[in-house]
């Protein structure tokens, strides 16, 4: 609670001051009405409650003029609250699902449980901004569309898998092309894709490089992080006579020139992921490069509460009138 008005607090602690200045002053000058040369006899008669009351009038004419000053001090309750504006960023996280993510250099997951992992713990940084998801291998499409619901963008990538578009390759072209297109018409504050393989482009219809380009012309920022262990990686093969084998994956799949021309052309930046701690740094390095805007702005709202002294005042006022004049009235 606050007064909007204290300077009536002031003159209410001046008041008391003379009240009780007046009071002590009337109370040595008092004269007696009737003298007596002695009040022995008197002092067995029992006081009436009239004349134990006989001052009730002046208090409560002291306590309407305290109820009065702090009404005129203007007594105010408030509610406190805040308005967040937010101008968030709109993220697609672009998820190399090819065979090749099968590779057990990043222990101790493979390639792609090491890319999920960092991706749902990148999203949980993010508390402002929309998110969505483009899988791809020989094909790409949208795995979640942009969303503010974390638990659903979080639900969808547990749901992502090696294989799941069932076309193997590397269509990187294509998964920056669906990207853009979910990124083209959003509103946030700036559009940025994180794209995480281990290959090369061989499959799809469009160029990396042009797509890039036309991601640019959308003013939209591609982070590119490639995959993989210098010299290469063993990856795992199922061989129907001798069981689970082990092939070595050259390094060379790994098309670093373009990954690194796709972000240049973009205004991004490109990062070498060698391992799971390394691929954790990257994400956090891109969670720190790319900061969404929040406004915070604090209100309080102020309600009057002058009325919970004025009418008790009000009712005081008439009491002590109706008192004074009545059955505690003075005998001039």
């Amino acid at each position: 609670m606050r007064f909007a008005s204290p300077l009536y607090l002031l003159i209410l602690l001046i008041a008391g001051l003379l009240a009780v200045w007046y009071e002590s002053r009337k109370r040595r000058g008092r004269e007696a009405a009737i003298r007596f040369s002695d009040i022995g006899p008197f002092g067995g008669i029992n006081q009436s409650p009239r004349v134990k009351l006989r001052h009730l009038p002046r208090i409560m004419g002291y306590a309407v003029l305290c109820l009065v000053l702090l009404a005129l001090a203007r007594p105010q309750a408030g509610q406190r609250g805040e308005e967040i504006f937010n101008r968030g960023i709109d993220i697609m996280l672009l998820m190399d699902t090819s065979t090749s993510m099968r590779a057990i250099d990043f222990k101790p997951e493979n390639r792609y449980e090491a890319a999920k992992k960092v991706a749902k713990e990148f999203v949980g940084q993010r508390k402002n901004d929309r998110i969505g998801i483009v899988v791809f291998s020989g094909l790409a499409y949208t795995q979640c569309p942009l969303t503010a619901d974390h638990d659903a963008v979080l639900n969808f990538i547990d749901q992502t898998a090696i294989g799941m578009t069932e076309v193997d390759g590397t269509a990187i072209g294509s998964a920056i092309a669906t990207a853009t297109n979910r990124l083209k018409d959003s509103p946030g504050k700036s559009k940025i894709m994180i794209l995480i393989t281990d290959g090369r482009n061989n499959a799809g219809e469009i160029d990396p490089l042009t797509a890039a380009q036309a991601a640019a012309a959308l003013s939209v920022k591609i982070y590119t992080i490639g995959a993989g262990q210098p010299g290469g990686a063993l990856y795992p093969v199922d061989d129907p006579a001798w069981g689970r084998q082990y092939v070595k994956i050259p390094e060379q799949e790994l098309d670093e020139d373009t990954l690194a021309k796709i972000a240049e052309t973009t205004s991004g930046r490109y990062f070498r992921a060698t391992d799971s701690a390394s691929l954790e740094r990257i994400m956090k390095q891109i969670n720190e490069l790319e900061k969404s805007e929040i406004k915070t702005v604090k209100y309080t709202n102020y309600r009057e509460l002058f009325h919970w002294f004025l009418w008790p005042a009000f009712f005081l006022l008439l009491l002590e009138v109706l008192l004074s004049n009545t059955w505690l009235r003075k005998v001039p």
